[in-house]
């Protein structure tokens, strides 16, 4: 066998190639795109027996996106995509002086895969289809993190000049907030709104029910007194929080966009129903738990499997009398995200996820806790659905004997 280590940049890849007991074979920096997968597959090919085939090439890599790892997979070559943080650890067996080269991380993920591969697991043949949910409900789930903190920036800057603002609108990126705060973006302009002319302005973003009694709880708390910046200091504020206000205007529409983007791509998926069937999973929801497990169906051996790439499973760490139970904070960080949303909607649209928090909590665990230990429960569930191909049933999902088998273990 043959065994790559590619150590990766944004414009050239080192790389490194060994046979089965370690020698070094070959080593080159190759640069990214065509040119250089073309070089990497002739110096492959110049150092593979007449015998082998490109299954027996095995590559470590410490990233499982992108064309040149595609082109990898396409070539059929075993490709491992390494944890950094478990490449910097196996980086010490060679070394403990701490020096790093990227020479010296080829050589490492080389050594890594000819020995350790077995405790690794290979890039997982996702679909097209599953690829493209990945790319779109990420891009999605990006621009509501800038939405956050684009809002919280404007919050921050509000309260030091017009703290009237945070009064009248909790919510800064809703649609009311930003179609007033367009026109009135300084204590001064918000005074000089009338009533009938904050109806108008509602009316035109699109609002249609409560305009009056909306208007008039605004038009309220827009001209209660409050303590004010210097004039001028209150209108350079101003401008910059009007920039604000239309680059949040701007990712509404552009979150709107992809939104409809990410239903139509998971609505072709065939399994888009057996997720939309589980209780706490929409439209978008589901499209990140798809886009993050992938839709391998080999990628995971068993429900526990699932479950510890989820994250929602714990990690024990013993040692002597000593035993700790703890939350695994090394996961995916989009995936525990739609998985932790999941089960609080679940709350209300599942009686037996609602029993079972309740009887969480009636032990004296905390809410997060209690909503972690749901998740890891439905996570389990979604594993069964997707293995039998079947869709959600409330009836099986919380059985007594299900149930009692869990709270025991």
């Amino acid at each position: 066998m043959l065994f790559v280590g590619n150590d990766w940049a944004e414009d050239h890849h080192d790389v490194e190639l060994v046979d089965d007991d370690g020698r070094r074979l070959a080593r080159r920096r190759l640069t990214e795109g065509i040119e250089g997968i073309a070089q990497l597959h002739e110096l492959i090919a110049g150092h593979l027996p007449e015998d082998a085939t490109a299954a027996d090439v095995v590559v470590g890599i410490e990233t499982d996106r992108g064309p040149w790892v595609t082109a990898l997979v396409a070539a059929g070559y075993q490709v491992f995509a390494i944890n950094p943080m478990q490449v910097a650890r196996y980086r010490e067996r060679h070394s403990t002086s701490g020096a790093k080269s990227d020479q010296g991380d080829a050589h490492t993920l080389a050594e890594l895969v000819r020995l350790d591969r077995a405790h690794h697991r290979p890039v997982a043949g996702d679909s097209d289809l599953t690829d493209a949910v990945r790319v779109l409900a990420r891009s999605h789930q990006n621009l509501v993190w800038l939405r956050q903190r684009q809002g919280n920036q404007l919050r921050s800057q509000l309260r030091e000049y017009f703290p009237a603002a945070l009064m009248a609108f909790p919510e800064l990126t809703g649609r009311d907030a930003l179609a007033v705060l367009t026109v009135a973006t300084t204590p001064q302009a918000a005074r000089d709104l009338d009533v009938e002319t904050i109806i108008e302005v509602l009316r035109q973003a699109g609002r249609q029910r409560n305009l009056r009694a909306t208007a008039t709880r605004i038009h309220q708390a827009l001209t209660a007194e409050h303590l004010a910046a210097r004039p001028l200091t209150a209108q350079a504020f101003g401008i910059t929080a009007r920039a604000l206000v239309g680059v949040l205007a701007e990712l509404n529409r552009q979150i709107t966009e992809l939104e409809s983007q990410v239903s139509a791509y998971f609505g072709r998926h065939p399994d888009a129903e057996i997720y939309l069937s589980q209780p706490g999973f929409g439209t978008i929801l589901g499209a990140r738990a798809l886009a993050e497990f992938g839709d391998d169906p080999d990628r995971y051996a068993s429900g526990k499997a699932r479950r510890n790439y989820a994250g929602t499973s714990p990690i024990t760490r013993a040692s002597g009398k000593k035993i700790v139970v703890l939350a695994r904070y090394a996961r995916n960080r989009r995936l525990g995200d739609a998985l932790f949303q999941q089960a609080f909607a679940a709350l209300t649209g599942s009686a037996g996820a609602r029993a079972y928090y309740d009887a969480m909590r009636a032990r004296g665990i905390g809410h997060n806790d209690a909503l972690r230990r749901l998740a890891n429960r439905l996570v389990g569930t979604l594993h069964g659905c997707l293995r039998t191909h079947t869709t959600y049933s409330e009836t099986t999902a919380w059985t007594p004997q299900t149930h009692h088998t869990d709270q025991a273990a």
